[in-house]
């Protein structure tokens, strides 16, 4: 299976090359679905006004992109700030592609008022070349998600609620054959491979944001 990713603003495609499982909470496909692909619309405010159906707009994006079947991430990041990473553990890969934004950082447990923010939020999405089970493919997804915790309160990002752990409005995708395989916790080479390549790819992107965009805004 070729993988590839494509930049053309103001879109960039995650392409596995064939047909995969894909679980997620995007606002368009979310739970179990079939995909080719996982897209990112970079967009701005004026791009979403209050009175916007966002659902239909969307639709309308993918369908002149042909890709109503895709799964989609929405972020004010600039999607040519993505990261790109491929783990390998004992023959298994992960291949995470992340943007990462922090103008809405939030704590887990707390809200800060973010309404006059641009959202930038973290978008990660990680395919992985083994044929798993739906269990797997949860556990996948809590792997992924603790990678970008971790990633994130590691950056030490102050808020008034304490150390930000990631953003308001984050979106995970974990794309996958479906097969057989049953777990994939931190034990697993599976779990390793996505830990890893989670870890490194939004800490890349944090970075990224901290050098430029913060920088900016201070």
């Amino acid at each position: 299976m070729t993988l590839r990713v494509v930049l053309e603003r103001p879109w960039l495609t995650f392409d596995f090359g064939a047909p995969q499982r894909v679980l997620s909470w995007a606002i368009n496909q979310p739970g179990f679905v079939t995909s080719t692909q996982i897209l990112w619309r970079e967009v701005r405010n004026a791009d979403l006004p209050e009175d916007l159906d966002v659902d239909d707009w969307l639709q309308k994006e993918l369908a002149s992109m042909r890709a109503t079947d895709a799964v989609a991430f929405l972020t004010s990041r600039d999607v040519g700030a993505f990261h790109d990473v491929t783990s390998e553990i004992d023959g298994v890969t992960a291949r995470c592609v992340a943007t990462v934004g922090l103008s809405n950082a939030e704590r887990v447990g707390a809200r800060v008022d973010r309404s006059r923010k641009d959202w930038g939020t973290i978008n990660l999405a990680v395919h992985t070349n083994q044929a798993i089970s739906h269990g797997a493919q949860l556990e996948a997804m809590a792997i992924a998600a603790q990678a970008r915790t971790v990633a994130v309160t590691e950056a030490g990002l102050a808020l008034p609620s304490g150390l930000a752990s990631g953003t308001g409005t984050d979106c995970i995708a974990i794309a996958a054959t479906a097969g057989s395989l049953r777990y994939a916790g931190l034990h697993t080479a599976l779990g390793e491979a996505i830990g890893q390549s989670g870890l490194c790819a939004v800490s890349q992107g944090v970075a990224e944001w901290v050098k430029t965009v913060r920088r900016e805004e201070d």
